[in-house]
């Protein structure tokens, strides 16, 4: 994350400070050193502090459109759409939002296709030309059209149901993307909802739970196929509650890899 620099009033008599801060990054806790020099024309210092949380943006596309939706409210069975709780439609498309982020130089983020729509595919497609290598893509990938997107300008591809499939974790189909795309351009979506006091892997549009729980074993197991996990607090996300920090230490504490953590919210 760049370095973010504020003011701070210190006393006339003082030249340096250094003192060690405590910084808790999905639950890990790292010791940080503040630096500061007072300038000679004023009281005022100048310090620098550095954070390891990088912000990277989201694009949601739904039928086209740049949605913001409760997740959990889409549904297989309602096709008109009726039952979608919205929270925003966007009026811009999904390759403005992709110019934007590639203009202030946001890395890392991801396109969504909320349903395997022709117009969410173009849209989606659209933003990965407005920034080659800047933008993950998810939603309905497996490994018969994983490359395309790779070769769309993607830099990563994001999957869940397809690995975890019919409630279980299809190995093979996990090995067959590995080997088509690579570990290093793949993003297991491991997005989650509690069930029984543990957070189990939903799939579908988050519609149906797998029996893969998350735990320091499967986190460790998974990062052997993965460059990044993606992970959405479903029982939370759209919902203006904020994070699920239960969710979040889990994560913080057992996690070997670069975590995504998604709470996409206006």
């Amino acid at each position: 994350m760049r370095a973010e620099s504020f003011n701070a009033a210190f006393s006339s008599g003082v030249r340096t400070i250094q003192r060690p801060l405590s910084s808790s990054i999905f639950g890990v806790t790292k010791p940080k050193l503040i630096a500061a020099t007072p300038s000679k024309s004023s009281r005022f210092t100048r310090i620098s502090i550095r954070c390891a949380v990088h912000f990277r943006p989201c694009i949601d596309i739904h039928k086209g459109k740049v949605k913001q939706i409760v997740g959990s409210t889409l549904s297989d069975s309602k096709e008109d759409g009726s039952a979608l709780v919205t929270n925003f439609v966007s009026d811009k498309s999904a390759a403005e939002y992709a110019k934007m982020y590639k203009e202030d130089g946001l890395t890392g983020g991801h396109v969504i296709m909320l349903g395997a729509d022709p117009l969410s595919r173009a849209a989606a497609i659209e933003a990965l030309h407005a920034y080659p290598g800047g933008l993950q893509v998810g939603g309905g990938i497996n490994s018969d059209n994983s490359l395309r997107y790779i070769e769309e300008g993607a830099s990563h591809v994001i999957v869940t149901s397809y690995v975890f499939n019919n409630g279980k974790m299809d190995l093979e189909r996990l090995k067959d993307l590995v080997s088509v795309v690579g570990k290093e351009r793949l993003v297991l979506d491991l997005s989650c909802r509690k069930r029984e006091g543990k957070y189990a892997i939903v799939t579908d549009r988050w519609q149906k739970f797998s029996d893969v729980y998350l735990d320091e074993e499967i986190l460790d197991f998974l990062a052997n196929y993965a460059d990044e996990f993606l992970v959405h607090g479903v029982d939370v996300e759209g919902k203006k509650l904020g994070i699920d920090e239960e969710l979040v230490a889990l994560l913080g504490k057992h996690s070997p890899m670069p975590l995504e953590r998604c709470r996409t919210e206006p």
